[in-house]
C-alpha cells in the first residue's frame, strides 16, 4: 500500500470542484506541500498503518495557490496538511495523530472502504 501523487494541472473546472471530486474518489486525501514536516508526519502515519492515500502536493501544482485558497474556504485554515477521510475534513497532522491515538482514525477509513466495496457490488 502507498500513495499516489496527483498531477492536477490547469483547472478545467474550479479548484473547489476538483478538490471535491478528488475527495469523493478517494478514501484518504492529503493536501500537502513537499517541504512541510507536518505533511511528512501525516503521510508517514497512513503509510505505517498500510492505508492507501492520495496526496496532492500543492507546491508542485501550477495552480496550487488557487487550490490552497479553495481549501481555506472549505476548512477555515490555509495551513497544510489538510486531511480528508471518507469525504470529511478531519484536520491537520496533529488532529489526525490524535484521532489515531484515540482509536478513531482506522474505523473512519474502514467505513469508507466498506462503502466503496458495497457500491462496486451494486454496479
Amino acid at each position: 500500500m502507498g500513495n499516489s501523487t496527483s498531477s492536477l494541472g490547469k483547472p478545467p473546472t474550479t479548484p473547489a470542484n476538483q478538490i471535491q471530486e478528488t475527495i469523493s474518489d478517494n478514501c484518504v486525501v492529503i493536501f500537502s506541500k513537499t517541504s512541510c514536516s507536518y505533511c511528512t508526519m501525516a503521510k508517514k502515519l497512513f503509510h505505517d498503518m498500510n492505508i492507501n492515500y492520495k496526496v496532492v502536493e500543492l507546491d508542485m501544482l501550477e495552480y496550487g495557490g488557487q487550490f490552497q485558497d479553495a481549501l481555506y474556504k472549505m476548512t477555515g485554515e490555509r495551513t497544510v496538511p489538510r486531511i480528508f477521510v471518507n469525504g470529511t475534513f478531519i484536520g491537520g497532522a496533529t488532529d489526525t495523530h490524535r484521532l489515531h491515538k484515540e482509536g478513531k482514525l482506522l474505523p473512519l477509513v474502514h467505513q469508507c472502504y466498506l462503502k466503496k466495496s458495497k457500491k462496486k457490488e451494486l454496479q
